[in-house]
């Protein structure tokens, strides 16, 4: 295990996450600047893709880092069977929920009901599908719905922040089901579908479309809302969250209901709207 890795263990993660937040929303033009230069050359941003491409003018690092891409930057596949890939970044794992657990790294797993917090919710997806999005900080940060579906409930589940890169991912037991994180249940006319916005170390926080900021206030009670009779449904492609900051998404399927596109594989660059699944 890296020295840093080994540390993360003891660090104060949401104190350090808290701090990162203050920095991010500060309207300071030092700091605002500083961070976005820092990140754009540090990272490799194509601003060349966003809507405003021009780095002085957004007033704080946050309106920086959520930005928006031009229209047509990213397009849904064409076939109208396909569920579409939830963000840019590349694929961390993805396969099958085997006996209800899902892979993580070389000699690392956790299970579905400890991802989504509930065994119950769990159930209906044993055996079923899971893929693991990992945005780095260069990427889009917007979320968006691989597959038409009606908001049923979010569940807030409290916990670490650690580091979700390569090195933490690999070396962190059950990292994904450690970390806090916002599970978001849909149902889609194939049946239930999960996206699971997982918190990470620095990231300073998680919003939906449909409810604004979700994490933080950090919890410490798992904490569900429940949106059935709202009416809210989101298309295929659609935004459906936001990072503030680089971080994961992981989303749920059942069992029999889709194949993910042959060419997909661990570490496999993508982009939000290509091909993720093909329903049967």
């Amino acid at each position: 295990m890296s020295l840093m890795t080994t540390l993360s263990y003891a660090l104060p993660h949401r104190l350090l996450s808290s701090l990162a937040r203050r920095l991010a929303y500060s309207s300071n033009p030092r700091v605002s600047r500083w961070l976005i230069d820092t990140v754009t050359a540090k990272f490799g941003v194509n601003l060349a893709e966003a809507a405003n491409p021009d780095p002085r003018s957004y007033p704080t690092f946050n309106q920086f880092f959520t930005r928006a891409l031009k229209p047509g930057a990213r397009v849904a596949d064409a076939d109208p069977r396909t569920l579409v890939m939830p963000a840019d970044g590349r694929i961390s794992q993805l396969g099958q929920i085997e006996d209800g657990r899902i892979f993580q790294a070389k000699g690392q797993s956790f299970t579905a009901a400890e991802l989504l917090g509930d065994a119950k919710d769990a159930e209906v997806f044993h055996h079923g599908l899971f893929a693991t999005v990992y945005l780095s900080p260069k990427d889009y940060h917007r979320v968006h719905m691989p597959w038409t579906g009606t908001l049923r409930e979010t569940v807030h589940v409290p916990g670490r922040l650690f580091s979700v890169g390569p090195a933490a991912v690999n070396k962190v037991p059950g990292l994904f089901a450690r970390n806090e994180r916002l599970v978001c249940h849909f149902d889609t006319d194939f049946g239930p579908m999960v996206s699971v916005m997982v918190g990470a170390l620095l990231v300073s926080g998680v919003e939906t479309v449909w409810g604004g900021e979700e994490i933080p206030a950090y919890g410490d009670t798992i904490t569900r809302k429940d949106y059935r009779g709202k009416g809210i449904t989101l298309e295929r492609f659609a935004e459906m969250a936001r990072f503030n900051y680089g971080s994961t998404v992981i989303v749920l399927l059942p069992p029999g209901v889709a194949e993910f596109a042959p060419h997909l594989d661990a570490e496999h660059a993508v982009q939000l709207g290509q091909a993720l699944a093909t329903l049967k």
